[in-house]
């Protein structure tokens, strides 16, 4: 696996910041540029089924400008150290660049000091092969190797089972199933799974 160090402003120090770049097999994650904003709607878009049940901003109708705005927001966070949101492409180590979109994977900053919380999704017609599972293993070794970070964690309802899967074959620790939470997304119980690095 090769990483590609980002490239932080010049205010920042170099290490806070995770790669911009990260190879994981036969695919890769990358942070977005706004020419990505297409195929990230696109992928939304064919996957509406199975994400829009879990995840409160999918919604219909799915438009290209929420994906470019998502894009530009982005930015901003990783500037702030608030959020990092990586594309997951497919074809990873390829010479002629970039694959198809096929999913998302972010790390963070809103579960407290010394700790950052993974979120992913994946396009329908890639799940099934492991993708997450390992993009998720990656970011939590890249994510734990971040100054002052010591606990990786990873959220979700108690009722989304494919979610629920990843931390559990990552070895990860039920810490705590949290009662009454609001219900934002239409699948959610308001029950939420609470898993964190051992």
């Amino acid at each position: 696996m090769t990483d590609t160090a980002a490239q932080p402003p010049k205010a920042l120090p170099l290490h806070v910041y995770p790669p911009e770049r990260i190879e994981v097999d036969e695919f890769q994650l990358r942070r977005y540029t706004i020419d990505d904003a297409a195929a990230l709607h696109e992928a939304v878009k064919v996957s509406y089924a199975e994400i829009h049940p879990w995840m409160p901003w999918c919604v219909e109708p799915v438009k290209p400008e929420d994906q470019r705005d998502f894009i530009e927001r982005a930015f901003l966070s990783w500037t702030t150290g608030k959020a990092f949101n990586w594309g997951i492409f497919d074809g990873g180590g390829k010479p002629d660049g970039d694959g198809k979109l096929i999913g998302a994977i972010s790390l963070m900053d809103r579960v407290g000091t010394g700790a950052l919380e993974i979120g992913y999704w994946l396009r329908t017609d890639r799940t099934g092969r492991g993708i997450i599972t390992r993009a998720a293993a990656r970011l939590t070794e890249i994510g734990l190797g971040l100054p002052e970070i010591s606990r990786i964690e990873i959220h979700c309802d108690e009722a989304n089972v494919r979610s629920a899967a990843v931390p559990k074959r990552l070895g990860y620790r039920l810490e705590a199933v949290v009662e009454g939470l609001t219900q934002e997304a239409p699948g959610e119980t308001g029950r939420g799974m609470v898993w964190v690095t051992p």
